[in-house]
């Protein structure tokens, strides 16, 4: 009886022993459960909470960010710009650089993109296509200056006149309203005049600044800069003639390695709402349609 007891409690022994380390096992993992499924909440908060990345062309840079900011509080998508010369968005695009969307001041930067494989407008309601760029706008060329400067109240006969001295504008190799310039100086015959008076900005904010400094007489900017609260109060614009310079289509794309497709797709819609569309022209951009 003492030799069956002994093994009796040898076998029960063994058997509390193999439980202890199956529970000893079950609460490891029951905590690795639940540290996996912490981590996979926060990271999708990471993920939702990511920023929508817009490469804008320069001269959005005053007319963007309160639609960013409305965008946002409409839509619950947090988005955010980089402003540069087209020219130097769509080269870091090709570079890899992660953007979302692309905002050009023209059409042939983002159709380079299209061309290579690199965005498209895939996934937006009421379009065709996607082989070429999105026209969220147009743009305006005008010829700006200083009211304490030498003048005053500008004009075609400004860019003609003698003492104009330093003129600047966007660097037309970056830059399309930098085109846009050289383009309506050539149709005004006044190419061999005004070059060597050339002060070059490397993009059209720049281009503005050197204007609204006094490093240049006058500056041919966009009418987007021309009509900031400050460059107002400062000075005054004149329009130059649409005629004389090719259509300034400011075209958008979305890059096509994003991993926010919707959200970037939900913001070129509402770039292109009535509403956006209107904001756009009161800030200098002529809608799209």
């Amino acid at each position: 009886m003492t030799g069956r007891n002994q093994k009796a409690k040898s076998t029960l022994q063994m058997q509390s022993s193999s439980s202890t380390r199956s529970r000893q096992l079950v609460l490891p993992l029951r905590v690795l459960t639940g540290l996996c499924g912490t981590l996979l909440a926060f990271s999708g908060i990471a993920i939702s909470q990511h920023p929508l990345r817009i490469a804008a062309a320069a001269d959005l840079q005053p007319v963007l960010p309160p639609i960013l900011a409305q965008f946002t509080r409409d839509t619950g998508i947090h988005a955010e710009a980089t402003y540069q010369a087209s020219a130097a968005l769509t080269t870091q695009i090709q570079n890899g650089a992660p953007f979302d969307v692309f905002l050009s001041a023209d059409l042939s930067y983002p159709q380079r993109l299209i061309d290579a494989g690199l965005a498209d407008i895939h996934g937006l309601p009421n379009i065709a296509g996607s082989s070429t760029p999105l026209t969220y706008g147009k743009g305006t060329l005008v010829l700006w200056t200083r009211m304490d400067g030498k003048f005053a109240n500008p004009s075609l006969d400004t860019l003609k006149n003698p003492g104009l001295l330093r003129l600047a504008i966007a660097n037309p190799d970056r830059a399309p309203y930098g085109k846009a310039a050289v383009a309506a100086i050539a149709s005004l015959k006044l190419t061999e005049t005004l070059k060597p008076k050339f002060v070059t900005g490397e993009n059209i904010a720049q281009t503005a600044q050197f204007a609204e400094s006094g490093n240049a007489d006058a500056g041919l900017i966009s009418l987007t800069s021309a009509k900031t609260a400050h460059l107002s109060e400062i000075g005054g614009y004149f329009v130059i003639p649409r005629d004389l310079y090719p259509t300034i289509e400011q075209g958008a794309v979305i890059v096509s390695k994003t991993f926010q497709r919707q959200s970037a797709q939900k913001f070129l819609e509402y770039l292109l709402s009535a509403p956006i569309q209107q904001q756009l022209a009161n800030s200098g951009l002529t809608p799209a349609k």
